[in-house]
């Protein structure tokens, strides 16, 4: 364009702008030769011109005007008419009418709003202009109170349309704004103090909402206005406005951008406590309720004072707030409030973490049943998405159902938060998403993975790493995890993917700005380094020494406990993979020491919930490493002691939620115990909420300096309680010996358990890693143990015919029973038995058996054995039989133990006493032959309490006064193995209508006090079954430590006899009998007494003839029934018969302990 049109141009804006209103079209049509696309383009650069010099007002209108212009010209007609260009006049009309309306009627929405919807089309950034123009000039001529008058139908007027539902919500907004500061001509604080505060706290609540400008501007204008406001809304002279502004401005403070973020937060909470003192619950319960829910959120996210101590600030509040807040009453709020109860769950540090959760999960299901997705969309969406988080984390239930549970919210939340609507949002649910698929266990694992890089992906479309820096650097990791784990396409394809996404996440999060989350990535980024197949493998190995010693860096002990052990045991793999042996056993010995610990913290989870089976398992591959460590050291005396440790830690583990107590008894003074038991409460209280907030403020704090101190002093905060911790178990170890097992990791060495056997015994203890079978031999003989190490396919064949076995005990127990003999005879075979028993001494006449795994479910004593020169001695034994036993070949015994250290407590358990018996006799009484094995054992002692059949309740068996005093306990009842949850495995006993479910359980039994017991008998079904598989098909399980047997060891009971599968009870009542009856042949009951009692029983019932049986039979306690069943049994037999030769009748219990 020439310089003269553009001259014309500038002359007829300058005409515009100083047209008198209502003049503007006249103007345009006397210069229609003017009036084109270009005027409308120079129109728009001397609006932007007017803003920048400041002149506001000036540059709305023109930008108004243009707009309308523009539009204009999109009609076919080259002049305007009043009709096609809205005039100032048209406007006026309708702002008068509005003004009128809303004189007339106070400012009810009833009548305002039909007004302003049938006009819809009026309200635009020219009717703000508008406002300002006449308010201005009518508020200047007019007379005072006249003025004071239109003022007040103005802000009623704003206050209708700030809150107007319809139209454009930024521009109602400018409007509202607009009417509030016009007023302030009026409205001065000298002359109208009181109405000028309203509008200030009105115009601040307006900019608190408003749409345009900068959000951080914004808000600090709404502070200025509501301190303004508080200027004369004092408490005294005003208290319910005072109250209302100080909410006003707490809810300012909440949402600040300026300033520090912990100093507003603590302005928030000022505030609203302030509002508190005024909006009493009694007085003005809907705001009470109000304030109470916006504190409780600040308290959520409050950065100062201890984080449990917010966390339970703001759960008060929320819950204070549905006191008010009911369905009934306040629908929408009550799902809101309830929303906010679930975040401040999910985070909670005090209480169990799996009840917070539960909590979590109720209180966003309360929600839902208002915000649904007809009604509130957005907030359904929301509500899903936290939902679907918290059952990630969630304890309780089936892992794999709470997965399911997360993708179905997750998935319910996508359809609502669409990338077009909800970009932001959208894209932090895929990443969600993708990490639920990640971890998924149903479905197939590949297709999983899929689906998680194919969340991850779409969340990368928006989470740019300009956009959403630190977002984008975060679904980089979580796809790095992918890629790293990925079973489709090129493994070395998908490596080298997961190390790109690694090493893109970290040129964001860098050690300075992110240290956490760098040193996560850094740990990662090391893992696929030592799994990479392009490159050097010495190079990558190197390069991934490198990262994992990098993230060490962050993850320190005292501040991430759990993660440095993590980081130490991946490191330690690195380094057993690259041969360099030495620095693999400092930095396994390291890990191990960092395991053991943390004790109660990492069983009960530090709220960053991993899984705990997967992370158990994890645990004892830092074991298992370490051991084969050790013996490629050849340190074989190390590798069995630690061997000895991570059966320690298991049991250390699995038993640090159950709040076991020293027993009462073993304390002379009552208020000692009393004392003890407190202390320990506190500390199990304590110090996993401490170890929590440490986490926490390092996690989300460590790069600011002022940070530091804090960082600090909870560390010596933590150092303290964990030594207030160890001087009280040395206190309780004083008088209780057995409870320290519980709590803490006691190692035995080499040397202690060299003293627990004499000469003419040994120990055989298997370990089995993911590789291979140890078997170590121990002898009193040999200053080291003796290893034998088995080959991967013998690990692989006795996993094979573990599985076969459990297939066929559970599916097909006919075939189980027939072929349990040809199953222990190639056991033999994989664990190289004969080998093995060629290693021991020639005079060894006892042996004691540690298994380990799938071993505890075999009758490792019944395993058959070759024709050997030792057996002659024993040919007597089983004249009857062509088969030879493992207990044929040791006279004084075949025993077990769960380990080393068991195994010394029990033998340190001096029991000389054997006289009381306490006995439980058939309390479902469904078990005809369990009357015949109790009564024919009475007579074998002095005195005895029986409980029997409905007399035999659980309440009943803990509150007797004879069974602490007792010798001897005789369980002859239903024993219950719980395959998956091996600590709810129990016996049987009578149900009764006390509180109690008639199930004595593990944590139970470990809690019953047995100082003066000698044995335990549990004539069950599969009371000695330990749980050999975790997570997956092949996972090592650490619950392998935990039974009955083991609980009723730790009770006080040096010998436990048990099952280990469902027994024939007739059998067993002659099996039993026998036992005891050889038994009171050893009146001294010493070492092994237990074990050569049974063996000889068991080799008895294999080896008796029917006419054998018939004649002991004769010198029994039988009723007149009991005579006829045996009469039944026995007819259809030969004489010579030996109907129990098979292992299925005699070779189910086992001696286990002393």
């Amino acid at each position: 364009m020439d310089e003269k049109r553009l001259q014309a141009y500038v002359s007829l804006i300058q005409d515009l702008l100083n047209c008198p209103s209502g003049e503007e079209v006249e103007v345009l049509n006397s210069h229609q030769d003017l009036v084109d696309e270009e005027l409308v383009q120079v129109m728009q650069q001397v609006a932007e011109s007017l803003a920048q010099e400041g002149d506001k007002d000036a540059a709305e209108y023109l930008t108004s005007v243009a707009t309308q212009l523009a539009e204009g010209l999109g009609l076919s007609s080259t002049s305007f008419t009043f009709s096609q260009l809205p005039t100032a006049n048209s406007q006026l009309n309708f702002l008068m009418e509005v003004l009128r309306a809303t004189k007339k009627s106070n400012g009810n929405p009833q009548v305002v709003y039909p007004l302003l919807q049938t006009n819809l089309d009026q309200l635009d950034d020219n009717l703000a202009v508008l406002l300002r123009d006449w308010a201005t000039a009518k508020l200047a001529e007019v007379e005072p109170e006249l003025a004071r008058r239109i003022a007040i139908d103005i802000v009623n007027f704003s206050n209708r349309i700030q809150e107007f539902p319809l139209g454009s919500r930024a521009t109602n907004l400018e409007i509202a704004m607009t009417g509030y500061e016009v007023v302030g001509t009026v409205f001065t604080r000298k002359a109208f103090p009181v109405d000028w505060a309203m509008t200030q706290n009105n115009l601040a609540s307006a900019y608190c909402q408003r749409i345009r400008g900068e959000k951080a501007d914004n808000l600090e204008a709404a502070i200025k206005a509501f301190q303004g406001a508080l200027q004369v809304r004092t408490r005294k002279a005003f208290p319910q406005d005072w109250a209302q502004t100080q909410n006003n401005l707490g809810n300012a403070y909440t949402n600040r951008i300026k300033g520090e973020k912990a100093d507003n937060l603590e302005a928030a909470i000022k505030a609203y406590q302030a509002a508190l003192q005024v909006y009493t619950r009694e007085a003005f319960p809907v705001d009470w309720a109000m304030t109470q829910n916006n504190l409780g959120n600040v308290y959520l996210y409050r950065i100062r004072g201890e984080k449990a101590d917010n966390l339970e600030a703001a759960i008060n509040a929320y819950q204070a707030a549905l006191q008010v807040y009911t369905r009934e009453a306040f629908p929408q709020e009550w799902a809101m409030t309830h929303n906010n109860l679930g975040s401040a769950y999910s985070d909670r540090i005090r209480g169990e973490k799996a009840d917070n959760l539960e909590a979590a999960i109720n209180a966003y299901q309360a929600a839902l049943q208002v915000y649904t997705r007809e009604a509130f969309p957005q907030e359904w969406a929301t509500t899903q998405n936290n939902l679907a988080s918290t059952y990630c984390q969630r304890i309780r239930g089936e892992k794999a159902d709470n997965l399911e549970a997360a993708i179905t919210a997750y998935q319910g939340a996508l359809q609502v938060l669409t990338r077009e609507a909800f970009p932001q949002e959208w894209a932090t649910t895929q990443n969600n998403l993708g990490n639920a698929y990640l971890y998924r266990i149903r479905g197939q694992k590949a297709d999983n993975l899929e689906q998680a890089i194919k969340a991850f992906q779409g969340a990368l479309e928006v989470r740019t790493r300009e956009a959403f820096p630190q977002e984008w650097a975060t679904t980089q990791n979580n796809l790095g995890n992918a890629y790293l784990y990925r079973i489709r396409g090129q493994k070395a394809d998908n490596l080298e993917a997961a190390i790109t996404a690694y090493q893109a996440a970290l040129q964001v999060l860098t050690r300075e700005a992110f240290p956490v989350d760098w040193a996560m990535t850094q740990n990662n980024l090391a893992i696929a380094y030592s799994d990479r197949i392009t490159g050097e493998k010495a190079d990558n190995l190197e390069a991934a020494i490198n990262a994992f010693q990098n993230a060490l860096q962050v993850r320190t002990r005292e501040a991430f406990p759990q993660n440095h052990a993590e980081t130490l045991f991946n490191l330690g793999l690195a380094y057993q993979d690259a041969q360099q042996l030495t620095n693999a056993y400092h930095t396994f010995a390291e890990a191990i020491e960092t395991v053991e610990s943390l004790r109660s913290e990492i069983a009960s989870g530090s709220g960053i919930e991993a899984d705990k089976q997967k992370l158990a398992e994890e645990w004892n591959k830092l074991y298992s490493s370490m051991v084969e460590v050790c013996l490629e050291l050849n340190k074989p005396t190390e590798a069995i002691e630690y061997v000895e440790r991570s059966k320690g830690r298991n049991l250390v583990e699995l038993l640090a939620n159950k709040n076991l107590y020293p027993k009462r008894d073993r304390y002379p003074n009552p208020e000692v115990h009393q004392a003890h038991c407190q202390q320990l409460d506190q500390l199990r209280r304590e110090i996993p909420v401490i170890q929590r907030e440490l986490e926490i403020v390092t996690r989300n704090r460590e790069s600011e300096e002022k940070y530091h101190e804090t960082i600090k002093t909870n560390q010596q905060r933590l150092k303290g309680l964990k030594q207030q911790q160890d001087n009280l178990l040395k206190e309780i170890n004083q008088l209780d010996l057995s409870f320290q097992f519980t709590q803490q990791v006691e190692p035995i060495p080499f040397s202690d358990i060299q003293t627990l056997i004499d000469d003419h015994t040994a120990i055989i203890q298997w370990y089995i890693t993911d590789n291979q079978i140890l078997t170590f031999i121990i002898t009193s003989q040999n200053q080291h143990p003796q290893v034998r190490q088995f080959s991967s396919e013998d690990r692989k064949s006795l996993f094979d015919l573990t599985k076969e076995y459990l297939i066929t005990y559970y599916q097909k127990k006919d075939q189980w029973e027939t072929n349990l003999d040809q199953l222990l005879r190639r056991l033999a075979q994989i664990l190289h038995l004969e080998e093995i028993l060629a290693e021991l001494p020639q005079k060894c006449d006892q042996l004691i058996l540690i298994p380990h795994r799938f071993l505890h479910l075999f009758p490792l004593h019944a395993l058959p054995i070759k024709n050997r020169e030792q057996q002659a001695n024993n040919s007597e034994k089983n004249a009857h039989t062509n088969n030879t036993y493992l207990l044929d070949l040791f006279p004084k015994g075949v025993r077990y133990a769960p380990s080393c250290q068991l195994l010394q407590l029990s033998q340190n358990q001096e029991r000389p006493h054997f006289t009381k018996l306490f006995a439980i006799q058939n309390p479902t009484d469904d078990l005809y032959y369990a009357d015949l094995e109790v009564e024919n054992i009475l007579p074998l002692f002095d005195s005895c309490q029986v409980l029997a059949k409905q007399d035999a309740t659980e309440a009943a068996v803990k509150t007797s006064q004879e069974m602490p005093l007792s010798h001897c306990h005789h369980f002859s009842c239903h024993g219950e193995f719980n395959l998956e949850s091996p600590l709810e495995s129990a016996l049987i006993l009578a149900k009764d209508d006390s509180p109690e479910d008639g199930q004595l359980t593990v944590p139970e039994i470990f809690g019953l006090s047995l100082n003066q017991c000698r044995l335990v008998s549990l004539s069950a079904c599969e009371t000695g079954i330990t749980k050999v598989f975790g997570s997956t098909s092949d996972e090592y399980s650490s619950d392998e430590y935990i039974s009955l047997p083991s609980g009723f060891l730790y009770a006080g009971s040096p010998s436990v006899v048990s099952s280990l599968w469902t027994v024939n009870e007739f059998p067993t009542a002659f099996l039993m009998i026998k036992f005891y009856q050889n038994l009171s042949q050893f009146p001294t009951r010493e070492t092994g007494a237990v074990a050569i009692a049974l063996n000889q029983a068991q080799t008895w019932l294999r080896d008796v003839t029917k006419e054998e049986l018939e004649e002991w039979t004769k010198h029994l306690s039988l009723t007149g029934t009991q005579e006829f069943a045996l009469f039944r049994w026995f007819r259809n037999m030969k004489p010579k018969e030996q109907p129990f030769q098979s292992p299925y009748y005699w070779a189910a219990f086992c001696a286990i302990g002393k």
